[in-house]
């Protein structure tokens, strides 16, 4: 029940266009829906910005590069963060 401030937490950010990918029809999914990389990469710093202005360590790869990272879920269920763009 505590937010991630309260814990001390750090965020490991990273971008995965995958995560956009229609898979409804035909034999491969589709990223027509995905946003284009410039304006992708922007939305994706600003987002690591502003967690950082809030006090929040925040870890990121290069965004569209080819990473592997480890990662232990800590708990039952992963959530999915939507935000709405707003300039």
């Amino acid at each position: 029940n505590l937010n991630l401030k309260a814990v001390n937490g750090e965020i490991l950010s990273v971008s995965q266009f995958t995560l956009l990918a229609k898979t409804d029809k035909g034999n491969r999914p589709s990223f027509i829906e995905a946003m284009p990389p410039k304006p992708a990469n922007e939305l994706f710093e600003r987002f690591n910005r502003n967690l950082r202005l809030e006090g929040i360590q925040v870890s990121s790869g290069q965004f569209g590069a080819h990473m592997q990272i480890e990662l232990t879920n800590d708990g039952p269920f992963t959530i999915l963060l939507h935000i709405k763009a707003t300039d």
